[in-house]
């Protein structure tokens, strides 16, 4: 059975004010090309549809009628669950109508597996299914006190326990895969994931993903990877559009999964053409410098943001230049001279790592500091890291 993996659309997304739908457009006529040209027998997305709980109307017509195409009348099953951007109960509000269509959507949490038999297929699909488990939407309180290590330490075994319900009947003469919305510890995550939690208190071990499976379809992370401890195969697919520009020069895809029963899953990556590129002008040598990128059309389809070294704030005429030949350009940044100093002291800096990564975990969460034992966490997975590759 060949499945397709994709996460994080986040339909309805904008760029600084910058509409972004026609992209989204883009990527769903390049995702109908992978599943017919890929011949793929059942897709699996992992939660976050939408950007906001409270969509515009244009990006729900867009999904719904992408969806449909997607399952070509009901050949081609998705499973579709909540991230914690969506509404669970508006994502799901048409389910019984679409259901007809073999498009599966859940909102909630449950115990109860979803069993699928693509068109054609001599197999089961069975699915433990999780969209995005957080205390409201689970029903439920982890802990009475406040105490942000049990809080974790109660999320990790509640989860834990939700995928040993989900994956309780599987059988090894089925296909056997399941998919969730959360954040596993030791993800590599980028500046356009708004935090699931303040405090790392939503955060999941690894090796406690479930092992009755041959594949995990993640969700939430938005570049593409493999999660290292897990019982068996388990990735974020990552998001089909750059979101922020920290992930400038990233290649966006969606994943292909081969799988037999009792078999080892086997993954490969097909790379997404859809979409604007999101790019970082570093212009050391001043406005002139801009103009003439400008002229010589760099990055023409692309967003752009724009660091500029300059004496003098850019004016009014500079500006509207730039907006008008190039409205590509998202946020132009003038960099004087007392900041570029800064700049070049700060990076000649010996920062400790794990100063780094606390000044990033502030940063991330609003304020909050990490405990030691998740900067502990941390160092140890640096650690591990730097010795796998020596």
């Amino acid at each position: 059975m060949r499945l397709l993996h994709t996460a994080d659309w986040h339909i309805g997304r904008t760029l600084e004010g910058r509409d972004r739908l026609f992209e989204h457009e883009q990527f769903f006529d390049e995702l109908q090309e992978i599943v017919e040209s890929e011949k793929v027998d059942a897709i699996l997305m992992a939660g976050d549809v939408f950007d906001s709980v409270n969509p515009p109307a244009k990006a729900e017509e867009l999904f719904y009628e992408s969806v449909a195409r997607l399952t070509d009348n009901g050949k081609r099953p998705i499973m579709i669950i909540a991230g914690n951007h969506d509404h669970p109960d508006r994502l799901q509000a048409a389910r019984t109508l679409v259901k007809n269509q073999s498009v599966h959507i859940l909102g909630y949490p449950r115990t109860q597996s979803v069993k699928i038999r693509p068109n054609n297929s001599d197999y089961l699909l069975n699915i433990a299914a999780l969209p995005y488990p957080s205390e409201s939407r689970l029903k439920d309180r982890f802990v009475e006190e406040s105490d942000e290590l049990a809080i974790r330490e109660a999320y990790d075994d509640r989860i834990q326990y939700i995928f040993s319900q989900l994956t309780k009947y599987f059988s090894e003469n089925d296909i056997n895969v399941a998919m969730s919305h959360l954040f596993v510890a030791g993800g590599s995550a980028t500046e356009s994931e708004r935090p699931i939690e303040v405090g790392g208190a939503y955060t999941i071990r690894a090796t406690n993903l479930p092992s009755e499976v041959q594949y995990t379809a993640l969700g939430h992370l938005h570049r593409p990877q493999y999660i290292k401890r897990s019982p068996s195969l388990a990735r974020y697919s990552g998001s089909p559009l750059a979101f922020s520009f920290s992930e400038a020069g990233y290649a966006k895809s969606v994943t292909i999964v081969d799988v037999e029963p009792g078999e080892k899953a086997i993954d490969s990556e097909i790379f997404l053409s859809a979409g604007k590129p999101l790019v970082r002008w570093k212009a050391t040598e001043g406005m002139k410098q801009v103009f003439q990128w400008m002229d010589e059309k760099r990055d023409a389809n692309a967003w752009i943001e724009l660091d500029v070294y300059m004496d003098h704030t850019p004016t009014m005429e500079e500006i509207h230049k730039m907006k008008k030949n190039y409205p590509g350009i998202v946020t132009i940044r003038p960099i004087f001279p007392e900041s570029a100093i800064e700049e070049r002291e700060l990076a000649q800096k010996q920062v400790p790592i794990d100063e780094m990564f606390q000044r990033f975990y502030k940063r991330q969460t609003g304020g909050a500091a990490p405990e030691d034992d998740i900067v502990q966490l941390f160092l140890e997975l640096v650690n591990e890291e730097g010795g796998s590759h020596s």
